[in-house]
């Protein structure tokens, strides 16, 4: 109940929040009042983050009973998970950029853009010589540059959520941000469990909350006033993805 309250909270917070930031255009008072509530939303959602950390060292644990809400200690561990997560982002964020800086996506973009206006031109002006030929290997070399960032890109970041999963999991065993922050550790951490393993369970997850998510959204589409349950029913299946994950740690914890 604790955790709903503070998901509505968080939710209430920065969608008012921001409409209230963005009539700072109008009333300056808007940015402070606006920048404030949103900031509080984040300050809880860190807590809130902490708290879900815990739910994995009860999976660890393997102990049966709710983790209790410690909110100093929750703020911290939702503090470092937050670093843990931008560290997971960006890593692959900036190998994606490098694979498109080297495949000259931008370059591409921008050729294929100032052929079609220098066409639509020449086309008004009544000069237009369409250079079919260059306009085609512009595209084909704009179309090679886009599916092969987006293939690593795909890639890169399917392999690190696992890496940042297994990173949350040392979070919640050691306590400490350096380990989590261990990429190749984390890699290890897939290792030692099994990778066929963890891929396997962590797709499970992934499965049975989609397949409970649509269910209940068919539901919430016949039945509307029912929606109300979504706010039950998300943190528990939050909290059955954090409990899995932890389970599934234990095993080399």
């Amino acid at each position: 109940m604790i955790y709903i309250i503070l998901a509505i909270l968080v939710g209430g917070l920065s969608t008012t929040g921001t409409l209230i930031y963005a009539l700072g255009f109008v009333v300056p008072e808007g940015f402070l009042w606006g920048g404030l509530a949103v900031v509080i939303a984040m300050v809880i959602g860190w807590v809130m983050s902490g708290y879900l950390i815990s739910v994995i060292k009860s999976g660890i644990d393997l102990d049966d009973e709710v983790p209790e809400f410690v909110w100093w200690d929750n703020f911290i561990t939702g503090f470092d998970n937050f670093i843990v997560s931008i560290v997971y982002f960006i890593i692959p964020a900036f190998i994606v950029a490098v694979v498109g800086y080297a495949t000259n996506i931008y370059g591409n973009i921008m050729t294929v853009a100032m052929a079609i206006v220098a066409e639509a031109q020449g086309a008004y002006l009544g000069t237009s010589v369409i250079a079919y030929d260059a306009i085609a290997q512009a595209m084909v070399n704009l179309v090679f540059a886009l599916a092969t960032t987006i293939s690593v890109a795909v890639v890169l970041f399917v392999i690190f959520s696992f890496l940042q999963t297994m990173a949350e999991a040392r979070l919640a065993n050691t306590g400490s941000l350096s380990e989590a922050l261990n990429v190749f550790e984390a890699a290890k951490d897939i290792k030692r469990i099994g990778v066929a393993k963890v891929i396997i369970v962590i797709l499970l997850i992934f499965v049975v909350v989609a397949v409970i998510e649509m269910v209940l959204s068919a539901v919430y589409s016949y039945v509307p006033f029912l929606s109300i349950l979504s706010v039950i029913v998300g943190p528990y299946l939050v909290f059955f993805a954090q409990r899995a994950v932890g389970l599934l740690y234990s095993d080399i914890a």
